[in-house]
């Protein structure tokens, strides 16, 4: 932002979200793209702090997650919002809804990890909490503030997340992850924008995924969606899990799981059919190429 936008800021009481490569410029009372970020009193607060619209246990493979506790399962939390719209997305009744549009309920932190604790005395399979369904980091002070009460009652945190967000957000829950599955759309700005991305929304993604990878206390495990027509090349692929194998000082190879995963007619995108199962199969088999943990979805 110039002196002078910085100024008429001032002026008129506008901000500039930093959450996301979006960078909103909110009057105030104002929402950003996300439907969940307001400008109110002079703060960027999280308008849906605590607004929960789905909980569900679920396997923890369902994240997915296929090398990280299998086994248990994890109470899954979401709210409303996303900082993308993905004409494919299987979630948009809720990561394109405002508070108007869909129902919740507030469940404060404390509340969530009670929950939890409580699930867990009669399924001692829980492992913890997982922070999905919409996109959760458009609310990150709410996974945050979950986080560390579910840390410190011997929890864990998963994150399911585009990853599309600033590091000052990855600051705030330095260590408070345990797990990650980041959808990594495509590996070109132009189908990120296809998505309603920002022009930095690939990099932004890249970078969480960079930094999730170097980070010892984060398993971390990466999907891609398949969609026919606007990712399906062999050469982006290529491009795709190449870069994943040179991760975490070039032990990516090793270390990363890669989900490659079959699209189903949704939401905008139902001109086209389910990607062709076969397909599937070949590009996960050319993810092999580069990597060990390989795993297909939805065939």
């Amino acid at each position: 932002m110039s002196a002078q936008d910085a100024q008429a800021a001032e002026k008129d009481g506008a901000l500039v979200c930093t959450t996301c490569p979006r960078r909103c410029r909110l009057a105030p009372g104002a929402l950003g793209a996300c439907g969940a970020r307001r400008n109110a009193g002079g703060t960027i607060v999280a308008d849906n702090y605590g607004r929960v619209t789905s909980l569900a246990l679920d396997p923890i493979e369902k994240k997915p997650l296929a090398r990280y506790r299998p086994g248990t399962l994890v109470v899954s939390v979401g709210s409303y919002g996303c900082n993308l719209t993905c004409p494919f997305c299987q979630n948009w009744e809720i990561s394109q809804a405002g508070e108007k549009d869909v129902r919740w309920r507030t469940v404060m932190p404390d509340e969530l990890v009670a929950a939890t604790l409580e699930a867990r005395r009669s399924r001692p399979e829980v492992a913890g909490i997982a922070y999905t369904y919409n996109e959760p980091l458009v609310g990150w002070e709410y996974v945050r503030d979950c986080a560390e009460l579910a840390r410190d009652a011997g929890l864990v945190n998963v994150l399911v997340s585009n990853g599309c967000f600033e590091q000052g957000v990855l600051d705030a829950l330095d260590g408070l992850v345990d797990a990650a599955n980041i959808d990594l759309k495509g590996f070109s700005d132009a189908f990120y924008a296809t998505c309603g991305g920002a022009p930095r929304s690939l990099a932004c993604a890249r970078d969480t995924i960079e930094r999730l990878a170097a980070d010892p206390r984060c398993h971390l495990e990466v999907t891609t969606l398949v969609v026919p027509g606007m990712n399906d090349g062999e050469a982006e692929m290529e491009e795709l899990a190449g870069w994943l194998a040179g991760l975490d000082g070039g032990r990516g190879r090793e270390t990363l799981t890669h989900h490659v995963t079959r699209f189903f007619p949704r939401w905008r995108l139902t001109d086209r059919g389910p990607t062709p199962v076969a397909d599937v199969y070949r590009l996960a088999d050319v993810s092999r190429r580069y990597l060990d943990h390989v795993f297909v979805g939805n065939c």
